[in-house]
């Protein structure tokens, strides 16, 4: 058998699989254009919407695990710059708290 005659048979046979599988062998001619008319279009949206938006996306969720994982720059130097206030406030806040509690009990 050549190499032509074995590749065919193998996609005759391939053929046959997909009509069984989803039991196109019982449709009309027509009804099998239709539905293999709109797998066609399922699948080439399918890959149209990929090869678009796929690849942002994965740019897009990178960098949010990036994030998730490094924290932000800008908060890390916001954080260290406020601390000394941040403090401050803390130790305001509880002398308060200390002074106006004094005397009373729970």
């Amino acid at each position: 058998m050549s190499m032509f005659a074995s590749t065919f048979r193998w996609l005759q046979r391939k053929r046959y699989q997909y009509e069984v599988t989803f039991s196109l062998y019982m449709l009309t001619p027509t009804e099998k254009f239709i539905f293999n008319s709109f797998l066609f279009l399922f699948f080439s949206m399918i890959i149209i919407a990929m090869t678009l938006y796929l690849p942002q996306h994965i740019t897009f969720l990178t960098n949010r695990a990036w994030f998730y994982y490094n924290g932000d720059e800008s908060a890390k130097s916001a954080l260290t710059s406020a601390s000394p206030v941040i403090e401050a406030v803390a130790k305001e806040t509880i002398a308060k708290a200390v002074a106006v509690g004094v005397g009373k009990e729970l």
